[in-house]
């Protein structure tokens, strides 16, 4: 029996690792309610801290930033609630862009189409949470949109859940199956900071 391939590699279409150079950064809903509010993530605080050095090498670059922030109508990521806020250090700068959002896809329904436009860029690095919901939901209405791309993995993170049956699926093997899952038709996924090249 063949080794298993993504569906990219076996049509020859993986896409190269983005370099900041090259693409837009996107943080999604890197905010405290995932850190010290309602829904904290298994290995939060690392994942926040490899964000935060790619951000800091994207400003650097001068690689244009757009953090998507998630508003909800109940008590989960309330506007101004602590679980709301940015979490540090992922916190945006003035003259970066903001974008809030209610679902998942940080497409629907906002103006995130309009500012990747205007970035003119259509390569993305992706990072943020949770990587099986907003992550994977955004990514995948980029590639529909022809935007190509690349997940930094230890930059996203998400937690267990009940898997229906009375047991539990653990994060560590919902993050692998999530990002495993992009690659096989949506996204690069690098594995380490160090791909992500200036």
């Amino acid at each position: 029996m063949p080794a298993p391939q993504t569906l990219l590699a076996r049509l020859g279409a993986t896409p190269p690792v983005a370099h900041l150079a090259d693409a837009t950064l996107l943080v999604i809903d890197a905010q405290r309610e995932y850190v010290d509010g309602a829904l904290p993530l298994a290995g939060i605080d690392a994942a926040l801290a490899v964000g935060g050095v790619l951000l800091a090498r994207a400003r650097r670059a001068g690689t244009p930033v757009i953090h998507i922030l998630h508003r909800g109508a109940g008590p989960l990521f309330a506007p101004g609630t602590p679980g709301s806020d940015p979490a540090a250090p992922l916190i945006p700068q003035t003259g970066e862009t903001v974008i809030e959002k209610t679902f998942a896809n940080a497409f629907n329904g906002t103006g995130l189409e309009a500012a990747l436009a205007a970035a003119g860029r259509q390569q993305l690095i992706v990072i943020g949470f949770m990587t099986h919901n907003c992550v994977s939901s955004t990514v995948r209405a980029a590639r529909e949109l022809g935007y190509v791309c690349t997940v930094l993995a230890p930059a996203t993170a998400t937690r267990d859940l009940p898997d229906g049956r009375g047991g539990v699926i653990r994060a560590e093997a919902l993050q692998a199956a999530c990002l495993v899952g992009l690659s096989d038709t949506m996204a690069r996924i690098a594995w380490h900071a160090a791909d992500i090249e200036e």
